[in-house]
């Protein structure tokens, strides 16, 4: 890859990049940071990568890299405030995104990771096995527990009301 297929790499990617990393740490800053590093890292290595795989080597150097930031976070949980010890009786949302989003906050980190791929940015099953390391037959199952779970949180009234 030369310098100007990088830079078509960027214009193309970035945004989506950007939006698969927010939506999962929720962080705007970080998931700039997150970004930036990730293009530093394809940077790099632009001599050694071909612009027809570009694409899914940049996610799978996202989601890696997402996932070294999320690590090195230090665990900030309080067991007072645990939303177990202190369920809550209406939420009051007023619309399906926000219900949505707080659902997919519920799922495993995998299950978030590739339930977004697939269904937020549109990859496909072998895609998505490049990017998060894992095989097509595990993608497939934590999609499907992903989109059982998400089903079951939907459908009862308290969650959504």
């Amino acid at each position: 890859m030369n310098v100007k297929e990088y830079n078509t790499c960027v214009e193309l990617y970035a945004d989506s990049v950007y939006r698969f990393v927010l939506k999962n740490i929720k962080n705007s800053a970080m998931a700039q940071d997150i970004v930036q590093d990730s293009f530093e890292k394809l940077w790099i290595k632009v001599a050694q990568v071909d612009f027809t795989t570009v694409k899914s080597y940049l996610f799978s150097i996202a989601y890696h890299t997402m996932i070294d930031a999320i690590r090195k976070q230090p665990l900030n949980y309080d067991i007072h405030e645990s939303e177990s010890l202190h369920p809550k009786t209406s939420n009051n949302f007023s619309d399906v995104k926000q219900v949505l989003n707080k659902a997919l906050d519920k799922l495993p980190e995998i299950q978030k990771v590739v339930i977004t791929l697939r269904d937020y940015e549109g990859y496909s099953y072998d895609e998505i096995s490049q990017i998060t390391g894992l095989n097509e037959s595990q993608v497939k199952v934590y999609i499907y527990r992903a989109r059982v779970f998400l089903k079951n949180y939907l459908v009862q009234p308290e969650n959504v009301i």
